[in-house]
């Protein structure tokens, strides 16, 4: 299929070359593209010293670079953190999931995990993903005026994970509230603890060192106590249950991981929608385009793909060498940190053609969205593949048009990349 390219605003304003990435300040003007291709073209494997103390790290920038390293789990380990933060071993344990650890105790976590979140199971979903998307797209709608983030991105992702881990509907908006405090921990907007602004010393044994953590866990112990006494045949319950091998989470990895589920399994997908639409709004061509083909599986399977590397909602993971390693003629020394931007890599011309450019039938988009090419790639990515599709699908069955109306504002966070608020306007069909 010949790639049709269509000039679309890449959402940034940010076009400073010398700004610091480790600084969450830095993102709220969007994710500062031209400093990342700056290091891409001159410095691809760069070393970075941390304004706030910490001890500095390598950054990789490029898309074949940071396949290699995430390739490489037995030399850039992830069982010592995968965010900039400094923790002690204690600090470290209690606060573990499975995305920090290494094969092989990576690997049976994750078995036990992935049990409720394969492609076949998700697939039986989008029936469900259809109905709630109805009630919140009508809802949307009539309202003419929105916040697309508050009224359509921020309200599928949680409800949709309520139905598959089993938590109450009721439930959904003050789980999101939690999970913003968690992984939003550097956005004032979302948190009075903000991690680089306030003492959050108290909750440093709590998943983002954030007090929602203790909240989150009390929550899912709860859930965790009636399925021990019921199960309810949701994915929570199998979660609960022993393997083929007869092992079984313990506790800790279970509250851990229900955690983590609150917090990544909400707040990607919802900024992934956000980016979607932002880019619907902004291009007739991509609006009138989609909207022509609603049911067509082979436009929208490539549509969705491109809209998941533009958004490329995680920013960067953090490795740790166990051993020397050169790159680009750099010397890796053991136990220094590196971080791969994952990001950047989405937007790296020797990989993709016009990569400032969002383009609908992108070929061979082997993007790197949900951390494709090593063991930790997201165990949710089915079903946010599914959830954006589906939202943008029945949007647009609904609408004639889709404006923005103000400017988009966009998260304070180097971790996770998103647009928290964008104002449109919807016109029905």
């Amino acid at each position: 299929m010949k790639q049709k390219i269509i000039k679309t605003n890449c959402p940034t304003n940010n076009d400073d070359i010398n700004v610091d990435i480790t600084d969450h300040d830095t993102y709220e003007k969007g994710f500062p593209h031209m400093a990342f291709k700056h290091m891409r073209d001159k410095n691809p494997c760069a070393w970075i010293n941390e304004s706030n103390g910490g001890k500095g790290f390598w950054a990789v920038t490029r898309y074949n670079d940071i396949r290699e390293v995430n390739g490489l789990p037995k030399i850039f380990s992830s069982a010592q953190g995968i965010r900039l933060e400094e923790q002690s071993k204690e600090e470290f344990e209690a606060r573990k999931t499975f995305q920090e650890t290494d094969p092989p105790d990576h690997t049976r976590q994750r078995m036990m995990f992935h049990r409720g979140f394969t492609r076949k199971l998700i697939s039986t979903y989008e029936p469900i993903i259809r109905e709630i998307c109805n009630d919140i797209l009508d809802e949307a709608v009539d309202l003419r005026e929105i916040d697309a983030t508050k009224e359509i991105a921020k309200k599928l992702p949680m409800r949709m994970l309520g139905r598959v881990i089993g938590t109450p509907d009721e439930d959904a908006e003050w789980l999101v509230s939690r999970g913003d405090s968690m992984i939003a921990n550097s956005d004032p907007d979302f948190t009075d603890h903000v991690i680089d602004k306030v003492d959050t010393d108290e909750y440093r044994f709590l998943p983002f060192r954030s007090p929602a953590g203790k909240e989150i866990y009390d929550y899912g112990e709860k859930q965790k106590k009636l399925r021990e006494d019921h199960n309810m045949g949701d994915v929570m319950s199998m979660l609960l249950q022993p393997n083929k091998k007869g092992d079984k989470l313990s506790d800790l990895e279970f509250k851990n991981f229900f955690a983590l589920m609150i917090a990544a399994g909400n707040d990607t997908t919802r900024y992934s929608m956000a980016s979607s639409i932002h880019a619907i709004a902004n291009n007739p061509y991509i609006f009138n385009c989609l909207k022509s083909a609603p049911d067509d599986a082979s436009v929208w399977d490539s549509a969705t793909e491109e809209f998941l590397r533009w958004a490329s909602p995680t920013i960067h993971f953090r490795r740790t060498a166990t051993e020397d390693y050169k790159l680009h003629g750099k010397q890796i020394r053991e136990g220094d940190k590196v971080t791969i931007w994952f990001t950047s890599g989405n937007y790296d011309e020797r990989k993709f053609s016009n990569p400032f450019n969002l383009i609908l039938e992108r070929e061979n988009n082997n993007h790197i969205a949900f951390g494709q090419g090593g063991p930790h790639v997201c165990l949710g990515m089915w079903l946010a593949r599914l959830e954006v599709r589906v939202v943008m699908q029945e949007l647009l069955k609904r609408v004639s048009k889709i404006e923005q109306i103000a400017p988009e504002k966009y998260l304070r966070s180097n971790f996770i990349r998103g647009i928290k608020n964008l104002p449109i306007k919807l016109t029905s069909a």
